[in-house]
């Protein structure tokens, strides 16, 4: 599938800012035999004084911005062509979930993908005994990893509602998962925190969805704006897959992948420090197109 993807993020700050350093993670990345990225750019307004770019411990793209003159907004714009291959569900040959705690406390690796870096507490995921209990009834019946996962996706789906008025970016998963509400960075954190509470590692996952869908198929939740799903480490025969309760399914290739991280502090789209008073206001534009 060939996709070209647009992306615009616009802030409208109160009071003038004065100065502001800023790290920018919206840029997809290519992931050997799953997304290859053609094409991207990015462009800034007002241009900053300084930019680079880097790459951060788990392979996400950054760009870093620093604005020394007074400004009042920041619009960011993305374009980018990018290839999504049609990989197929993979077949099962996860282990048990307790051959995985087994198979995790040999395995040794300190590298970015390591289950060792997804499995306790991350600074926006806490290890909830509700959300934990919720994940081991979800599960008790199911006789793998890659079973489980998807099982606890789809009562997240079937209990949860899309609500974007619920919460906040803010909120934390104990409380979206008290009111049964949220939006998908909500519905991810829950199964982020559920997975690791019965011992399986899981990480979240940023990117865009397909927001023209094929004929008689419906829009997916979270089509307008960026998304946000999970992939669960299935073992070593299986390695990492990755799942979508907003949409209750195996992620495809209508998912175009920004990055990975433990939580959304690792892959927010902007995160930095500026000078200045009073609050701002935040709109966000996504195009996903697939190229015929």
């Amino acid at each position: 599938m060939l996709y070209d993807v647009r992306l615009e993020l616009h802030y409208d700050y109160d009071a003038i800012v004065h100065g502001g350093r800023h790290l920018i993670r919206v840029a997809p990345i290519t992931i050997p035999g799953v997304q290859r990225v053609i094409a991207a750019g990015l462009s800034f307004e007002p241009r900053p004084q300084r930019e680079s770019s880097f790459t951060d411990f788990f392979g996400n793209s950054v760009t870093t911005l620093t604005y020394l003159a007074p400004h009042d907004h920041l619009d960011i714009r993305l374009t980018a062509r990018v290839q999504v291959e049609d990989v197929h569900p993979p077949a099962d040959l996860s282990p048990s979930r307790q051959a995985l705690r087994q198979e995790i406390t040999r395995y040794w690796s300190v590298e970015p993908d390591s289950p060792q870096h997804f499995i306790g507490a991350s600074p926006r995921v806490q290890l909830v005994p509700a959300i934990t209990e919720y994940a081991a009834r979800v599960t008790a019946e199911m006789p793998s990893v890659l079973t489980s996962a998807l099982a606890l996706c789809m009562a997240i789906h079937r209990d949860f509602a899309y609500d974007a008025k619920a919460t906040d970016v803010e909120t934390k998963p104990a409380e979206a998962f008290a009111l049964r509400k949220g939006v998908c960075q909500d519905f991810a954190h829950v199964m982020i925190a559920g997975l690791r509470g019965i011992g399986i590692p899981a990480g979240y996952v940023s990117g865009f969805l397909r927001t023209n869908p094929p004929p008689g198929k419906p829009r997916l939740e979270g089509a307008d704006a960026m998304h946000a799903w999970i992939r669960a480490w299935c073992g070593q025969h299986v390695g990492w897959v990755e799942f979508d309760p907003t949409n209750a399914m195996i992620a495809g290739p209508d998912h175009i992948a920004i990055g990975h991280g433990r939580d959304y502090a690792d892959i927010s789209p902007i995160v930095g420090v500026l000078k200045t008073h009073g609050s701002h206001e935040t709109t966000q534009s996504v195009d996903v197109i697939r190229v015929e």
